[in-house]
């Protein structure tokens, strides 16, 4: 700002800093991507502040690999905003930068075989470049919230004998069930661009406007998402419209001492209480859909990583890829994320946390407010 006004700057400077020509500029400013906010006497495209945060965001996707469509959905969304970005484009990085690492890695193992005179074979050369490395290093979404079986039986039962499923705000797919034939839907191009080849085919649109008639599917199935939508009670009427049954599987935080029952939001975290302020009730919920709910116990062993699934492994709690999978974690901070995994490393050296939490250990499942809700 300059005596009150804003300063901007001009297509050339910004070209300059960015390092993009003013060609590609003004395909931005075409395609209504980047559109800068205002022109100079002389009729040259400005940049204002808030476009050159925007070109920013832009700029981070597209060297991360996303296509131009998938990006003006990313910096469009309206439940995302700058902080939200960084932390998304500091993971990305994070990602790509620990696959170029484990490619170091695998390359100096066969210069040092090489240098001893041997020659690895075709298939091992395929192992350590091909797939299973990706497998080994892929996105934390993937390698940690995968479908945990008990769970999926609970939510494929309770779809009964529907043939034709929607499954809305589907991420990278996890419980879609493999005999039926699933439509999904998911808003974010993130998530999108991390369905395995082979899911079921996938329509950028959000929960409170799906784009189908009345009564167009067998069911509709939501698994652990219904917290990121910016209305959820509009989101399950829409499910309600669009399919005869409805299968959502959700948390519970109308319940007196909710807060209180999972023990990292009561000792370490209790920010999470702010996180559902002007959360629906699970009579909401469930009138949304006119159904009712069901209590989902949590196994001790859960092999999907969503945020209360290691209430009996509580160092899991300390690795940084289970914690990036999970938004919660994200959302409260890094200061509070910081404070509650040191508070929770001490406790576990010490032995506070199992003196606290003793009870838990010969659990082998647990109520941590999870809820089937089905019409």
């Amino acid at each position: 700002m300059v005596g009150g006004v804003e300063e901007h700057l001009t297509v050339g400077r910004v070209a300059e800093l960015s390092g993009v020509s003013v060609r590609t500029l003004h395909h931005y400013d075409e395609i209504g991507l980047v559109r800068p906010s205002t022109r100079t006497a002389a009729g040259y495209r400005a940049y204002s502040a808030g476009d050159v945060e925007r070109l920013r965001e832009v700029l981070a996707y597209r060297r991360l690999g996303f296509g131009l469509r998938e990006i003006a959905d990313l910096v469009d969304d309206p439940a995302t905003d700058a902080v939200a970005h960084l932390r998304r484009l500091r993971g990305l990085l994070q990602e790509q930068r620990d696959r170029a690492d484990a490619m170091v890695t695998a390359i100096d193992k066969e210069l040092e075989a090489r240098a001893m005179g041997i020659r690895t074979t075709p298939e091992d050369q395929l192992k350590v470049f091909g797939a299973q490395l990706y497998e080994a290093i892929g996105f934390a979404y993937p390698a940690t919230r995968r479908t945990e079986p008990r769970i999926a039986a609970r939510i494929w039962d309770a779809l009964g004998d529907a043939r034709t499923v929607l499954n809305v705000g589907a991420g990278t797919g996890s419980y879609e069930p493999p005999d039926r034939e699933v439509t999904a839907v998911e808003p974010s191009a993130v998530m999108r661009a991390q369905r395995p080849a082979g899911a079921a085919p996938c329509v950028a649109a959000s929960a409170e406007r799906l784009p189908f008639a009345d009564q167009s599917f067998d069911a509709a199935m939501a698994v652990s998402t219904v917290h990121h939508w910016p209305d959820p009670v509009a989101g399950l009427r829409e499910m309600r419209r669009v399919a005869r049954r409805v299968v959502v599987f959700t948390y519970d935080a109308s319940t007196t001492g909710w807060l209180q029952r999972f023990w990292l939001t009561r000792d370490y975290l209790p920010e999470f209480a702010d996180l559902l302020t002007g959360w629906p009730s699970l009579a909401d919920m469930t009138s949304a859909i006119d159904g009712h709910a069901e209590p989902v116990l949590i196994p001790w062993d859960c092999a999907d990583g969503f945020f209360e699934a290691h209430w009996r492994r509580p160092e899991a709690y300390l690795d940084e890829q289970v914690r990036r999978a999970v938004s919660v974690w994200t959302r409260v901070g890094p200061q509070a994320e910081q404070r509650a995994v040191d508070s929770l490393r001490d406790d576990l050296f010490s032995g506070r946390w199992a003196e606290r939490n003793r009870d838990l250990v010969a659990l082998d499942a647990a109520e941590m407010g999870l809820r089937l809700l089905v019409a």
